[in-house]
């Protein structure tokens, strides 16, 4: 999205820890300075830290004019991650969930030379754990900070400044019961009054708490509740106005949100009114985000309209109500657009921070107030900070290093990037396949995009060429899960999070038809008997696909086999369903991704029969899928510290299945990267022969096996390869990082790879970066 939108906008503090994983893109918070505006991107700095940019006005058009970053900015320091202005002074958090100890509140204050650093606000008696910034305010000489644990459990700590020094005045401890509370992860502050959200308590009902600074200090003087029952997430936005206080409960779930005004008559602070969008509707999360500057209140949606998002401009005067109501929308609104995630507003200029707009990369839209109402407005953005291509010649590893990347006997042949690659703004690539050409014997890597799928010709490595493109079937939301799989000539896509998608059906053959420019395809056929789809399975064998995985819609079969008849290869016919509902997180025998084989293996009891091995999220599932209206449960097995069983793949003999569980490292259930060895020889029951660690600590996602060697791409710690002769230690031989730093457990980095071309070139993707050709060295044996 880089065209200009009209937009208006909001702020709002993290319910808790969770919700600052998500608030990473490009204006996750922005706020306004006078005549600055100031949009934050959490990750961007040249350390890896986080940036407050400054834009100013010049000649009709806002400018970027400077950015701020803390004195020692640090990669992952979050910085930005919430902003409040009052006047010339700035206040930004830096949260890192995995570091909460290094959290931090930056104090600046505006001066003739610009944005001078007048130190941190420090909490006493901060609890082990919490995280100091999750919402923030400030008005005048006073600052109200939100800490938040994993626990739900929140605290705000008061600031004032005196004679130039800030100190800590008050410890506000949430007053009610609830173990999980969210209170801190809104606040709105306004002199002496302080309004605190608690979002989570009463099984997400919501609450909302005033406190007024007195002669003693802090107290509270009012509950605020609301009727809008469970999941309304009253408290998740708060402001004070002119004359009353409003609460807003934008609930992310199905029902409509909703704002609640507050006035005080005789000292007692009750409801006044309420204020919905007027053409609002289920999961518009109307009232998650606030402004408001004297008679006249912004209130977000950004769930409304399919996810494209609306700002609703309300004005009125005195406590009975508000006399004028518009909607601000955007000229072509696009889903997942997002509009209305944060806002600000002062002097007449309103800003719309879009955080999850391009993919998660972000955008602001900033607009003036002109005798008209609001002007188009302009929107401001980064582009990805990237890596330039590698091509026209192999860059050996040499003392660890392939220009950038850390390596260990793989050598870089060439790098494409994902905006090289066909893919818009933001867009990440995920799974890959292979295909080479019967005729011309030329091979094909097809890369899977948020939103498309690319064709690269790698027969000459060094010089890959993105022959076209073959976009998301219209209409389908971008999706980060796309996957494909090739049968006589013709590859198989799916996506998942992706609505209608269904699955597209592309001949390969029309490859040929390349003359110099990219081509954009269209699909040959739609199979629209399932919609979203996580992975697609094909047993090249016997002409039969199984789609995993498959939600919102169709016959999703559990999301188990939805079995397809592909021998026709134009003419997919659905043929079945099977699911183990002994396995999954819901017992409907969710299968996240599968193998399916003729089997060849030691078990005879089931030689020749059509044998699929699940990774089912809880459990390894294995079926005889060999009648598909009678499919049959074989073995069944789980493991030490499940966290998310992902995917896996049989040595060549058949007689053991390597598998990865792409959450146990995320989730701390283990300490480096997990590989788990099957003994399947006995196909009814399965024997988990080892827990094979790395001594990395990334992430592990697909895995692959050719020959002797098991080729594992492990998200930040790249392509593993591993020689498995020894089928109970796995050796690691060879590595290409596609991340250069820490090899963290994260969702960054490789994502898959396809080790199976004749010519030994390994294709890898790695999701913001792109796609990598690599070659494996051949080591010397030493006499």
């Amino acid at each position: 999205m880089r065209k200009a939108r009209i937009v208006a906008a909001l702020a709002i503090g993290g319910l808790g820890v969770p919700g600052l994983l998500t608030a990473q893109g490009f204006a996750s918070s922005v706020g306004v300075a006078g005549d600055q505006v100031l949009v934050a991107q959490v990750r961007g700095g040249d350390a890896g830290g986080g940036v407050v940019y400054i834009y100013t006005q010049s000649g009709g058009d806002w400018v970027e004019t400077g950015s701020l970053t803390p004195p020692e900015p640090s990669d992952g320091d979050g910085f930005g991650v919430n902003l409040a202005v009052s006047e010339d002074r700035l206040l930004v958090a830096a949260v890192n969930p995995q570091s909460p100890e290094n959290a931090a509140i930056h104090v600046y204050s505006r001066t003739a030379d610009g944005w001078r650093h007048d130190g941190q606000l420090v909490g006493e008696g901060v609890p082990e754990g919490m995280i100091l910034g999750v919402a923030i305010a400030v008005s005048g000489d006073v600052a109200a900070i939100g800490g938040a644990s994993q626990s739900g459990a929140g605290t705000v700590f008061i600031f004032r400044q005196t004679n130039g020094a800030w100190a800590q005045e008050a410890m506000l401890e949430y007053p009610g019961e609830d173990e999980m509370s969210g209170f801190g992860g809104a606040l709105a502050l306004s002199g002496g009054t302080l309004v605190i959200g608690a979002p989570l308590t009463a099984s997400r009902a919501g609450t909302a708490y005033v406190f007024e600074d007195g002669t003693d200090g802090w107290s509270m003087t009012a509950e605020l509740t609301s009727d809008g029952g469970e999941n309304s997430f009253f408290g998740i936005s708060a402001a004070i106005g002119t004359d009353r206080v409003l609460v807003g409960a934008g609930s992310p779930f199905d029902q409509p949100g909703s704002v609640v005004a507050f006035t005080r008559q005789d000292g007692e602070w009750t409801e006044a009114g309420r204020l919905a969008a007027f053409d609002g509707g289920g999961g518009d999360q109307f009232g998650s985000t606030m402004a408001t500057e004297g008679q006249t209140l912004w209130v977000g949606a950004p769930g409304a309209n399919g996810r494209r998002g609306a700002i609703y401009e309300f004005t009125g005067s005195g406590p009975d109500g508000w006399t004028s109501v518009s909607k601000v929308t955007a000229p072509e609104p696009e889903a997942g657009d997002w509009m209305g995630t944060v806002v600000a507003h002062a002097n007449g200029v309103l800003v719309s921070g879009m955080p999850r707009d391009d993919y998660g990369l972000g955008t602001a839209l900033i607009f003036d107030r002109t005798a008209d109402g609001w002007s188009e407005g302009r929107s401001v953005f980064r582009e990805a900070e990237g890596f330039d291509p590698v091509l026209g010649g192999e860059v050996t590893c040499a003392e660890g290093e392939a220009t950038v990347f850390g390596c260990s006997d793989v050598d870089l042949v060439s790098f494409v990037p994902v905006e090289d690659l066909g893919g818009a703004r933001g867009v990440r690539v995920n799974d890959v396949w292979g295909w080479t050409d019967p005729v011309t014997s030329r091979d094909y890597a097809i890369v899977g995009r948020m939103d498309g799928t690319s064709f690269v010709d790698v027969t000459d490595p060094v010089n890959p060429v993105v022959v076209g493109n073959l976009p998301k079937t219209e209409s389908s939301p971008g999706s980060a899960w796309r996957d494909m799989k090739v049968y006589m000539d013709h590859v198989y896509i799916v996506a998942d999070g992706a609505a209608a998608h269904g699955m597209q059906v592309f001949d390969l053959t029309r490859l040929r038809d390349f003359s110099g420019t990219m081509l954009t395809f269209d699909v040959d056929v739609h199979y629209d008997l399932l919609h979203s789809v996580h992975n697609i399975v094909i047993n090249e064998e016997t002409g039969f696909a199984y789609a995993v995985g498959a939600s919102g819609g169709g016959d999703t079969c559990g999301g188990g086999l939805h079995m397809i008849d592909i021998r026709e290869p134009k003419n997919p016919t659905f043929a079945g369903c099977f699911a183990d509902p002994n396995t999954g997180r819901r017992g409907t025998g969710y299968s996240h991704d599968a193998q399916c084989v003729i089997y060849s293996g030691p078990d005879e009891e089931h030689a020749d029969k059509e044998i699929c091995f699940g990774s089912n999220e809880t459990a390894l599932s294995i079926a005889d899928v060999t009648d598909k209206e009678n499919p049959v449960v074989l073995g069944m097995a789980s493991y030490p510290n499940v966290a998310y069983t992902h995917q896996g793949w049989l040595t060549e003999d058949q007689s053991y299945f390597y598998m990865n569980d792409e959450l146990d490292e995320v989730q701390g259930l283990v300490s480096n990267t997990r590989t788990l060895i099957w003994d399947v020889r006995d196909l009814d029951e399965p024997l988990l022969l080892k827990e094979h660690f790395s001594e990395n600590t990334s992430s592990d996602h697909n895995l692959y096996i050719r020959d002797n060697l098991m080729y594992q791409s492990n998200y930040n710690s790249g392509l593993r390869v591993f020689d498995i002769t020894d089928i109970e230690n796995p050796r690691e031989v060879a590595f290409f990082d596609t991340v250069p730093g820490e090899d963290s457990p994260s969702m960054d980095g490789s994502w898959s790879n396809y080790p199976f071309f004749e010519s030994g070139i390994i294709v890898v993707t790695s999701g913001r970066q792109g796609m990598f050709l690599v070659r494996k060295r051949d080591r010397t044996p030493v006499s």
